[in-house]
C-alpha cells in the first residue's frame, strides 16, 4: 500500500516523542528529519544502478536496523550516515547531528534506548518507500514541510525564522508569474532565494513552473542561507521534493553573496522569491555601504543602519534580470516609513517595477507577530505597468494555537483576485502611479487605498431614547433581502414612516422558523446545494474517476477547486470560497491520501483491506523483549480506500437492519434496568445490597451472591420433616411411625419398586420440596425484585450475544465482499458514497451557518432597542428601591 500522509505524520511525530525532554525542538528537528531523509533515499535508491544517489552496503537504513540495540549504536549510526554522505558528496551539506551525543541524547543505556527507539519508529511498514515510487515524492516532501512548520511552532520566537509558512509560499509561487513561462525557450530559467531558510519558498515556486514537452524541468533553483544547518535542511528539502539538482550555498547574502558572474557582479536571475529577516539590525555587518562593490544602492539612498528591509529589497532588484520577476515578504513599514526609506520607495516606484502589494494578517510568521506584506515586482512589463494592484487580505485567517494561519479559501481568493485583477470593495483595488504620487506622495500604506467595509452597526441615540428599529439596521441585512425580498415585510413593521423606524412584526421565538420556511430562501438553498453542486459534481467525476500514474494530484485538486469557485461565483447564499474551503479541507484530511493511493496502485486498491492485529511478546535480534503483531488474532479491519461502513450500507442493508433492531432492544432493556434502579434510589431501596459503590448499576456478581443468600433463607415444613425422616432412615420402625404421624409426606414418592423406602428417593423429595419452598416474608419483596432484575439482565445478555454473533457474520460477509468488487463498483463507492457524500454534507453545513448568522443578526437588531433608556432607568430605580427595602428589613439604617 502507498504511504499515506496521515500515517506518515503520526509516525514522525512519534519519533519526536522519543527525543522530547532532552533535546531542544530547534535541534531534534535535525535528528528526525535527517533520519527521514536517510530512510527515504535508502529505500528508494538502494540496489539501483545509475541512480541519483548511491546507497552502498554499510551505508543504508538496513545497516541502522542491524545496529539498533547494540551498546555502540550511536557511534555506528554516525559512521553509517557519514559513509552515505561521503559516497554522495553530501558531507557538510546536511544538518550536522551526532547520534552519539551524550549531552543531548543521554549516556549509556539512555542513549542506546533513544537512538534504537528512533530507528524502530522508522522501521514501521507504513513508511516503506520501496513500494512507493509512483506517488511518494509529493507526500514525503509535504510531510517534511509539515514537520518543519511544527518544529518552528515549538522552537519559539527566536528560532522559528528558518520556516516560511507554506500557505504564504504557495501564494507567492502563484503570483510571480512563473507558471506562465514559455516552455519553448531552450535555456533553463533561473529561480533564486537569497534568504532561503529551509527552502520552502523556492520549492513552492519551482512547483508552479511548467515542464518541457519532454517532461524535463524548465527551472534551475539556487538558494543562499546564512546558517549551515538550515542550509542543510533546505538541501534535504530539495531532494525529498524530487529537486535533487537544487543548489544551496551557505554565507551571509548581503556581505558575501555566493552567486556572482565573471565580472564579480551579482548573478542575475529570472525569478526571485524571498522572506528575509524582518527589520534586520545587523544587515550592514561586513559591508562598506558607500562603496558597495555590487552597486546595489546606486540610484537610491543607503538604507538605515539599523533596519535592513530595503537593503534586502535592493539586493533583490539588483539580482533580477531586466525581464525578471520577484515576490518579496517584508514588514508593512516598508510601505509607509519616511526619511531615507521614503526616498528609496519613491525611486523604486518611479521605475514602475512594483505591480502589486498583498497585505497579510498579523501573527502569521514564526519569530515575529508583526503583520507583513507581499510585494510583487515585475521588471519585464514595467513600461506597460500603469499602477499597483492592492489586496487587503489582513482579515482572512484562522487561529492555530497562538499563531494565525491562512485558510485554503484565503489563499485561493488572493490568487484569483490578483491574477485576474478583480476589484472587490473593501478587499482589492488597482491604483495608478499618478494617484499614488499626486494624492499620497508615494505612500503605499494599504488602508489609504482600501477602506474596510464596516459591518458593525452604529448605535442610534433616537431609538435608544424612543424605541424602535432604525432602517439603517435593517438595511445592513441587504444580503438576506436579495435572497428573500418579501421576508423583510414578514419580519419587520414600519411604525414611523417619517423617521423610518420599524418594530419586529413577530415574536422573537418565531424568527428562525419564518426564515427557514421562506420560499425564496428554500428555492435558493435548493439551487445551491442541489443544482450547482450537481453541475460541479459532473466536472469532478470526470477528473476523479480517470486517475492514472501520470496524473499530477496538486494540479487535479486545483482544477476542480477553481471550477467549484466558478460554479458558485454568482450564488446568493453560499460564497464560492467557502465551498472551496470545504473541498480543500477534505483534500488535506483524506481525499489527497486516496488519490495518491489510486495513482500508485490503481482503483483496484479499493479491494484492499487493512487489519489491526492483537500483539504478542517476542524477542528481537538482540534478545530484547518486544511486542509484535499477532496475525492470528484480528482486532478489527477496514478498507484501505473504501470504509467498511460504505460497504455495509451498500450491500448489507438487511443485516444492518437486524443489528439495528437488536440494538434497539438492547437500548430498551438497558433503559428499563436504569429506570428500575432509579425507582429504588432511596435509603430503603430493594437493591441496596447489590448496587455498586456509585449506586448507578448492579454488578452480576453482587446480584448472584445476594440471590444465593436469599434462597438459602427459604422455608418449608416439608423440607424439615423430610430431613428428619432421612436422619432415621436406618430404623425401619421409626420410619413407619414418623410417616404415620406426618401423613403430608405421602405426597412424595419415597419407595422403591420393591416397596421399600429408598434413601435416594427421600433425598430427591427433599430437593423437590426445597424448590417449592418460599423466601421468608421479610425477604420476599427484595427477592422478587432481584429476580425481575435478573430476568431482564439475562434477556439483555441474550440480545448482546446475538448481536456479537451477527457482527461476526457481517464481518465475514464484508471481508469476502472487498476482493470481489469490480472497478466500476469501486469508482461508484468512492465517488458517490464516500467523497461526494462528505463534501455535500460539509457544504450543507456551510449553508446552515449562513442561515444561522442571518437569524442571529435579526435577533441582534430586534433586541438592541428593545427597551428605551427611560424604561431601563425606571427598571433600575425599581431594583434600587427593592434592594433598599430589603436592607432596611435587615436592620440597615440609611
Amino acid at each position: 500500500m502507498a504511504v499515506k500522509k496521515s500515517e506518515l505524520y503520526s509516525i514522525l511525530w512519534e519519533a519526536c516523542n522519543k527525543l522530547r525532554g532532552g533535546v531542544e525542538p530547534s535541534r531534534y528537528k535535525d535528528y528526525v528529519l535527517v533520519l527521514l531523509f536517510f530512510k527515504y533515499v535508502s529505500d528508494r535508491y538502494k540496489g539501483k544502478r545509475f541512480a541519483e544517489f548511491t546507497v552502498n552496503e554499510g551505508a543504508s537504513f538496513d545497516d541502522l536496523v542491524k545496529a539498533a540495540g547494540k551498546k555502540d549504536v550511536g557511534e555506528q549510526v554516525d559512521i553509517i550516515i557519514q559513509k552515505f554522505l561521503e559516497d554522495n558528496k553530501l558531507k557538510g551539506l546536511l544538518p550536522d547531528v551526532s547520534f552519539n551525543n551524550p549531552d543531548e541524547l543521554g549516556k549509556g543505556k539512555e542513549l542506546v534506548d533513544k537512538v534504537s527507539g528512533l530507528i524502530k519508529v522508522f522501521q514501521n511498514p507504513a513508511i516503506d518507500f520501496k513500494s512507493n515510487m509512483a506517488s511518494g515524492d509529493d507526500i514525503i516532501g509535504d510531510a517534511y514541510e509539515y514537520f518543519m512548520m511544527k518544529f518552528a511552532q515549538e522552537s519559539g520566537k527566536s528560532k522559528g525564522q528558518f520556516y516560511t509558512p507554506s500557505e504564504v509560499s504557495r501564494i507567492i509561487a502563484r503570483l510571480i508569474g512563473i507558471g506562465s513561462i514559455d516552455t519553448t525557450v531552450k535555456r533553463p530559467y533561473t529561480l533564486h532565494d537569497p534568504a532561503a531558510g529551509s527552502g520552502s519558498l523556492l520549492i513552492r515556486a519551482a512547483d508552479e513552473a511548467p515542464t518541457r514537452a519532454d517532461g524535463g524541468t524548465i527551472v534551475d533553483i539556487y538558494g543562499q542561507e546564512k546558517y549551515p544547518d538550515t542550509a542543510g535542511l533546505a538541501k534535504m528539502n530539495f531532494i525529498l521534493h524530487n529537486k535533487d539538482t537544487g543548489e544551496i550555498k551557505s554565507a551571509n547574502t548581503l556581505s558575501d553573496p555566493q552567486y556572482t558572474d565573471d565580472f564579480d557582479q551579482l548573478t542575475r536571475f529570472d525569478f526571485i522569491v524571498m522572506n528575509p529577516p524582518f527589520s534586520d539590525k545587523d544587515w550592514s555587518d561586513g559591508i562598506k555601504e558607500t562603496e558597495d562593490k555590487y552597486k546595489r544602492f546606486d540610484g537610491y539612498s543607503i538604507p538605515p543602519k539599523k533596519n535592513g528591509d530595503y537593503a534586502w529589497f535592493l539586493h533583490v532588484l539588483k539580482a533580477l534580470k531586466p525581464t525578471g520577476k520577484a515576490g518579496i515578504i517584508l514588514p508593512h513599514g516598508v510601505l509607509f516609513r519616511g526619511n531615507t526609506e521614503e526616498s528609496i520607495r519613491k525611486a523604486i516606484l518611479k521605475k514602475r517595477w512594483i505591480k502589486g502589494i498583498v497585505s497579510l494578517p498579523s501573527n502569521l510568521f514564526y519569530g515575529t507577530g508583526i503583520p507583513a506584506c507581499i510585494i510583487l515586482v515585475d521588471k519585464e512589463n514595467a513600461d506597460e505597468n500603469k499602477g499597483v494592484f492592492f489586496i487587503d487580505a489582513s482579515d482572512g485567517y484562522k487561529k492555530d494555537g497562538d499563531k494565525n494561519r491562512l485558510r485554503e479559501q484565503d489563499i485561493e481568493k488572493i490568487v484569483q483576485t490578483f491574477n485576474n485583477k478583480i476589484e472587490i470593495e473593501g478587499y482589492s483595488k488597482f491604483v495608478t502611479f499618478e494617484e499614488i504620487f499626486e494624492k499620497h506622495d508615494g505612500n503605499l500604506y494599504v488602508p489609504r487605498y482600501i477602506q474596510k467595509i464596516d459591518t458593525s452597526l452604529p448605535q442610534n441615540i433616537a431609538s435608544h431614547l424612543k424605541g424602535g428599529i432604525p432602517k439603517l439596521d435593517i438595511d445592513s441585512m441587504s444580503d438576506l433581502w436579495k435572497v428573500a425580498p418579501d421576508l423583510m415585510g414578514k419580519l419587520f413593521t414600519l411604525i414611523d414612516e417619517k423617521q423610518s423606524i420599524y418594530s419586529l412584526a413577530i415574536e422573537p421565538t418565531e424568527v428562525e422558523e419564518i426564515i427557514l420556511q421562506d420560499k425564496d430562501i428554500n428555492k435558493k438553498t435548493d439551487e445551491e446545494i442541489i443544482y450547482r453542486l450537481l453541475n460541479w459534481e459532473n466536472v469532478a467525476r470526470e477528473k476523479l474517476l480517470n486517475i492514472d500514474k501520470n496524473i499530477l494530484p496538486k494540479t487535479l485538486i486545483r482544477e476542480i477547486g477553481v471550477s467549484l469557485i466558478e460554479e458558485y461565483k454568482d450564488a446568493y447564499v453560499l460564497d464560492g470560497y467557502d465551498a472551496y474551503d470545504v473541498l480543500l479541507n477534505y483534500w488535506n484530511e483524506k481525499l489527497q491520501d486516496d488519490i495518491y493511493v489510486i495513482k500508485a496502485l490503481g482503483y483496484e486498491a479499493g479491494r484492499d483491506i487493512e487489519y489491526v492485529y492483537a500483539t504478542k511478546k517476542a524477542k528481537d535480534e538482540n534478545g530484547e523483549e518486544i511486542k509484535v503483531a499477532d496475525e492470528s488474532k484480528i482486532k478489527s479491519f477496514d478498507g484501505a480506500l473504501i470504509p467498511r461502513e460504505v460497504i455495509e450500507k451498500e450491500y448489507f442493508k438487511e443485516e444492518l437492519g437486524v443489528l439495528a433492531q437488536l440494538n434497539t432492544e438492547v437500548e430498551k432493556i438497558e433503559s428499563e434496568l436504569a429506570e428500575m434502579i432509579e425507582e429504588q434510589s432511596g435509603e430503603d431501596s430493594l437493591y441496596l445490597e447489590v448496587l455498586n459503590e456509585k449506586g448507578d448499576s448492579i454488578p452480576k456478581s453482587n446480584l448472584q451472591a445476594r440471590l444465593k443468600f436469599l434462597e438459602s433463607k427459604k422455608e418449608s415444613k416439608e423440607v424439615v420433616l423430610l430431613e428428619e425422616l432421612l436422619s432415621v432412615f436406618d430404623d425401619k420402625e421409626k420410619i413407619e411411625k414418623f410417616l404415620f404421624k406426618h401423613q403430608e409426606l405421602l405426597q412424595f414418592d419415597l419407595k422403591n419398586k420393591n416397596g421399600s423406602f429408598g434413601k435416594q428417593k427421600i433425598q430427591s423429595a427433599i430437593k423437590t420440596a426445597k424448590s417449592e419452598a418460599v423466601v421468608p416474608e421479610n425477604y420476599l419483596e427484595e427477592y422478587n425484585a432481584l429476580l425481575t432484575y435478573q430476568e431482564k439482565q439475562n434477556k439483555l445478555d441474550e440480545f448482546k450475544k446475538e448481536i456479537k454473533d451477527k457482527i461476526i457474520e457481517l464481518d465475514n460477509k464484508v471481508a469476502e465482499k472487498y476482493p470481489s468488487l469490480t472497478v466500476e463498483e469501486i469508482k461508484h463507492l468512492l465517488f458517490d458514497k464516500k467523497w461526494m457524500k462528505k463534501i455535500k454534507s460539509d457544504i450543507q453545513n456551510e449553508l446552515e451557518i449562513v442561515l444561522n448568522a442571518w437569524t442571529s443578526r435579526v435577533h441582534t437588531i430586534a433586541s438592541r432597542y428593545e427597551k428605551t433608556l427611560g424604561e431601563l432607568k425606571q427598571a433600575t430605580q425599581e431594583s434600587e428601591k427593592e434592594v433598599k427595602n430589603a436592607l432596611e428589613r435587615m436592620g440597615y439604617k440609611w
